[in-house]
């Protein structure tokens, strides 16, 4: 293992960036997106991502100085047309007038569209947790999930965050794919040559398979909770899909035409605040809800997000360590330069 400090961390995934070609701010933006996956001990989306970034990149299938063109589309939405960008300027973009419509009305929604996407959607929702603001997000990603009782790729891994704002704790979040599993976690596990556990994915014939190579390649994933799970993709597809004029996952994988590169789709974000809901009993009811989490807490049971944020406890003080193999992966894409 290698490790090094989070100011290091970040340093490298910038120079990397920087050498293939991406603008500063993608620059600034993707490196801040992969040191927060890896500080909060979220390494299939932390520094790894940087593979698939570059491998995007030199497929074409990403714009590394896209602009966002942000549209007030409506009085309660915002839209943001990445143009072939990576999904966090847009958010970037888009943010301040989703809050502002949030507070003016009590809800509103932020719909990006045109955008590459491979980041954890709980990023998001801390930025609008820290603007006092409820949050929920979704969106597809490439067909590589069977629905259940199905046997071939059809919908995304499809995640769904929420996130809840705290006054006196880091917000309650939670952040999910409605997959069995997060696909980056199959990708670790091929990188490492380990097994997968049952239930993770099925081969072409639709049997069962622990072999992550083959799920990944020949088979498919599948959705957490069976049919529960399948109906929450399907949504997912509908609502940041077809709702915002977007790409479905089977669409996305159409698009990629083979390329392996990072999905292209849309992403649908919903920001609530309790101030309008609640007007001048906010206080009141928001501490009902740090009743109810001290009630979880009080049976022995975690919070989502908890695990996080232990491990940024960790990180801060003590840096990160991340395989020496991936190391020198991301040290050959430093050395290897724009082309």
């Amino acid at each position: 293992m290698i490790r090094l400090t989070l100011t290091e961390a970040g340093e490298f995934a910038e120079s990397i960036l920087r050498r293939h070609g991406f603008s500063e701010a993608y620059v600034r933006a993707i490196a801040a997106t992969v040191v927060a996956g890896e500080r909060d001990g979220c390494a299939s989306h932390g520094l790894y991502r940087l593979l698939g970034c570059i491998a995007t990149l030199k497929a074409g299938k990403v714009i590394a100085d896209a602009e966002p063109e942000l549209v007030d589309q409506a009085p309660g939405l915002v839209r943001v047309d990445a143009h072939g960008g990576f999904s966090q300027l847009a958010f970037q973009a888009g943010l301040p007038l989703l809050c502002e419509k949030a507070r003016s009305q009590g809800i509103a929604a932020l719909a990006i569209n045109r955008c590459v996407h491979f980041s954890a959607l709980w990023v998001e929702m801390e930025a609008i947790a820290e603007a006092g603001l409820a949050g929920l997000a979704c969106n597809p990603t490439q067909a590589y999930v069977a629905p259940a009782g199905g046997s071939r790729p059809l919908f995304g891994t499809n995640p769904l965050a929420f996130g809840w704002p705290r006054s006196d704790a880091l917000p309650f979040i939670f952040d999910f794919a409605t997959s069995a599993v997060a696909r980056g976690e199959i990708e670790l596990h091929r990188r490492a040559g380990k097994a997968i556990p049952e239930g993770w994915g099925v081969d072409g014939e639709g049997r069962s398979c622990t072999d992550p190579a083959t799920v990944l390649d020949e088979g498919a994933m599948l959705p957490f909770g069976g049919h529960k799970g399948s109906a929450l993709s399907a949504m997912i597809e509908l609502l940041a899909g077809v709702l915002i004029g977007d790409l479905t996952s089977a669409e996305s994988l159409a698009f990629d035409a083979g390329s392996k590169a990072l999905p292209y789709h849309g992403e649908l974000i919903i920001a609530l605040d309790p101030q309008r809901f609640l007007g001048a009993d906010t206080e009141r009811h928001l501490a009902r809800a740090e009743t109810l989490f001290s009630a979880i807490e009080a049976q022995g049971a975690r919070l989502p997000s908890q695990r996080r944020y232990s491990a940024r406890a960790i990180s801060l003080a003590e840096g990160v360590q991340i395989p020496r193999a991936l190391y020198e992966d991301l040290k050959g894409l430093l050395e290897a330069g724009r082309g």
